[in-house]
């Protein structure tokens, strides 16, 4: 065997076994390539057991939302950390996370070419002061925690008159909306702020309701898209509202990195964004997670009518490993990764 490598995610001590169903396809791929994988069960009460596991193994691979289960991810970055500096490899790193996959990442690398009307609010003074006049403009904006999951933390928020705004939370996967005054939905921010947070203001991407694209990437290679599309109403099937987050449909369909349909989005990547990203954040090759994906939104057709795109986030603490050719790659990015 090349090695020993460790799959990480959040649950309950004891209940470790290669059954998870998500990450089975990847325990498989890894071990047919001479790789030895072990589950980590997580939580913040056992943080010293995962630790010693951890340090028995040269790797890790992490699936852990910001989020979840009642627990933030402040105890498992440390540990991380840790035990990296030990000489364990871990992917996604915390650092990395931080510089990339935050929502952060939208305001420092919106001059790429994905980036869209977006601003960066580090205090609540600051949220105060700047969001009533671009709200005043007459567009909806939405508001994103910093680091979040799951459209927990993700507000569309459009102006009704000087100070009431209708406001959408993504989280609940519905259609609800509410009126509330501006200073009232300034207040419920606060706790955003907390720990050296922020909040990141992008305007409402008009074509949201056509869907979104994630395009799945080991390292700085594209390996499979995913397309978000509007649901068919048929005579005998409404599209309920529960399908639609802040207006974006959510059945998907998984397609090849060689769909002919996506070929210009890999091309910018691959070819432009990737490497511009790394430049911008400061990321070596060696530091970009061996698995992660980046949301699109269609942005505005260019004059021969062809889409442009607009970056959405970047997702890298616990990407499901889909489509059916991720596990192998990831299995081959791991070997690579030993092999070094």
């Amino acid at each position: 065997m090349l090695g020993n490598v460790g799959l990480l995610w959040r649950g309950e001590r004891g209940t470790a076994t290669r059954e998870n169903a998500r990450l089975r396809p990847v325990f498989d791929a890894l071990a047919d390539s001479a790789v030895t994988a072990e589950a980590v069960v997580y939580r913040d009460a056992v943080a010293e057991e995962a630790r010693e596991q951890l340090l028995r193994l040269d790797g890790v691979l992490v699936w852990v939302d910001p989020i979840g289960g009642g627990e933030d991810r402040v105890r498992l970055d440390a540990l991380l950390r840790e035990v990296s500096a030990r000489g364990v490899w871990v992917s996604a790193h915390p650092d990395t996370i931080l510089k990339m996959a935050t929502k952060e990442v939208l305001y420092r690398t919106k001059p790429l070419g994905w980036g869209t009307d977006t601003y960066r609010y580090a205090s609540p003074a600051e949220l105060r002061e700047q969001l009533p006049p671009r709200l005043a403009e007459g567009q909806p904006r939405v508001l994103k925690q910093n680091r979040g999951n799951g459209g927990i933390g993700v507000w569309k928020v459009t102006l009704l008159n000087d100070t009431v705004v209708r406001i959408q939370h993504a989280a609940p996967r519905d259609a609800v909306t509410e009126d509330v005054p501006l200073a009232t939905f300034m207040d419920r921010c606060e706790p955003y702020f907390a720990r050296g947070g922020q909040l990141i203001d992008q305007a409402f991407v008009a074509r949201l309701p056509e869907g979104m694209i994630r395009a799945y990437l080991v390292g700085k290679n594209v390996i499979g898209f995913a397309r978000q599309q509007p649901a068919v109403a048929t005579p005998d099937r409404d599209v309920p509202p529960a399908e639609k987050v802040l207006g974006l449909p959510s059945p998907k369909t998984m397609y090849d990195a060689s769909e002919p349909a996506f070929a210009i989005l890999r091309a910018r990547l691959e070819e432009e964004w990737v490497p511009g990203l790394q430049t911008l954040v400061e990321l070596d090759d060696a530091d970009l997670p061996l698995l992660w994906d980046a949301d699109f939104l269609y942005g505005p057709k260019t004059d021969d009518g062809a889409d442009t795109y607009v970056l959405c986030e970047i997702n890298a603490s616990a990407v499901t490993p889909v489509p059916d050719q991720v596990p192998l790659q990831l299995a081959n990015a791991v070997r690579e990764r030993l092999s070094r």
